[in-house]
């Protein structure tokens, strides 16, 4: 532990939503400087969503600082959780998950989180380790630390509770089990989305109730996705997965709004908050702010693919989408709203007779003949998301951007 406990802190502290609370973090920070004894960092993982996005990785990436400052991290497997299923932000409860589902999908998740996480400075756990060995009496006594009442204080289970939307006993047990891996591990830090607080300040409650040191509860926003709008999301095609190919990692760190860069900085990579500070001042310093993108590709995509990954698709974004020869002053189409698809705009490329009929265009597609941002699209592409600035052509000479 070479840095100062403040100098923790503020590495800590970037990009953070909410910090329960900072001051009994430094007095963490100040007995482990002294020490020379690691925090204990806890992030648990519901093994249901298995292909793991930039959106998941912010947690991720914090710990890594942290991990790279000197603690160590515990990540917990929810595999006893994962047959209840935690209803977070759900209008009814989660279809329970099988034991054969729950450990491939936990093996998946192990092979992706090593791609941002120091594996010598982390431990994997499952909680069945625990919880499956409470007898009934333990869990009665478990259940006896909280009431019905502070239960319905979770945002969900209100909106369920005054819709008549049942809501099983079983549920209500998932905070609680939550809340015990942090007194199993005896967690220094939970780290989670903003989504997850209730059941992580549940964690400093049981902590305290069994007589322990409370952990620190760390917020990370929620990062939106490339349509700069709505959370990222496989199922709404706003995301970029750790696991995608370098290329296609790059492109579409240049497709995200200009206006969300510095988050990005701040959560999708572990640039010092100093060298953070010194990107936004040059954006208001009216710098290109696509030069600031470029660097931000480069920087994202070398984090999961390395130095020369990076170079390669540098090197391929270049050579495929900055000297693809589209004329700088051509024709531009107002996409009429935000999730519209290349389908979608199929009736208002007629209306500007930039085709005929959607006959023509289906019949040009299949002959190669139609491009999005220079690479030929094809009939299964019809559904694809259409972006800011993305440029349709037809042929050699027939251009399209499209804006929002």
């Amino acid at each position: 532990m070479f840095l100062t406990p403040k100098e923790q802190l503020a590495i800590i502290k970037k990009g953070a939503d909410r910090i329960v609370d900072e001051h009994e973090l430094l007095k963490k920070l100040e007995r482990s400087f002294q020490e020379q004894k690691p925090l204990t960092i806890k992030l648990g993982l519901d093994p249901s969503a298995p292909d793991i996005h930039l959106g998941h990785a912010v947690v991720l990436r914090k710990i890594k600082q942290m991990q790279d400052i000197g603690h160590q991290a515990v990540i917990v497997i929810g595999d006893f959780t994962g047959r209840i299923g935690d209803p977070t932000g759900k209008s009814k409860g989660r279809v329970a998950l099988s034991d054969e589902m729950v450990k491939e999908n936990a093996k998946t998740y192990c092979e992706q989180i090593f791609k941002v996480l120091d594996e010598e400075k982390t431990t994997v756990r499952f909680n069945s380790e625990w919880l499956a060995k409470l007898t009934f009496e333990e869990v009665i006594q478990l259940a006896a630390t909280t009431s019905v009442a502070r239960i319905l204080e979770r945002e969900d289970f209100q909106k369920r509770y005054k819709q008549q939307i049942p809501i099983g006993i079983h549920e209500f047990f998932y905070p609680l089990m939550q809340a015990y891996d942090s007194v199993e591990l005896k967690a220094d830090i939970e780290l989670g989305g903003t989504d997850q607080t209730f059941n992580i300040l549940m964690g400093r409650t049981l902590q305290r109730h069994r007589g322990l040191e409370k952990q620190i509860a760390i917020f990370m926003p929620l990062l939106e996705g490339l349509d700069g709008k709505e959370k990222m999301s496989k199922s709404l095609g706003n995301y970029i997965g750790v696991n995608e190919a370098p290329e296609v990692m790059f492109k579409k760190v240049m497709e995200i709004p200009d206006t969300f860069i510095i988050k990005y900085y701040e959560l999708a990579t572990d640039e010092h908050p100093l060298q953070v500070q010194a990107i936004q001042d040059r954006l208001q310093m009216v710098e290109n702010p696509r030069d600031l993108k470029l660097q931000l590709a480069e920087v994202v995509t070398a984090l999961y693919h390395g130095h020369a990954a990076m170079e390669g698709a540098k090197s391929y974004f270049e050579e495929a989408f900055q000297r693809k020869g589209i004329p700088n002053n051509i024709p531009i189409l107002l996409l009429e709203i935000d999730k519209e698809r290349i389908e979608d705009i199929i009736p208002q490329l007629i209306t500007i007779s930039f085709i005929q009929s959607k006959s023509e265009f289906l019949r040009l597609i299949k002959q190669n003949g139609v491009s999005l941002n220079g690479e030929k699209i094809a009939i299964d592409d019809l559904s694809r998301v259409l972006m800011n600035d993305d440029v349709l052509q037809i042929g050699k000479k027939r251009f399209l951007k499209l804006n929002k």
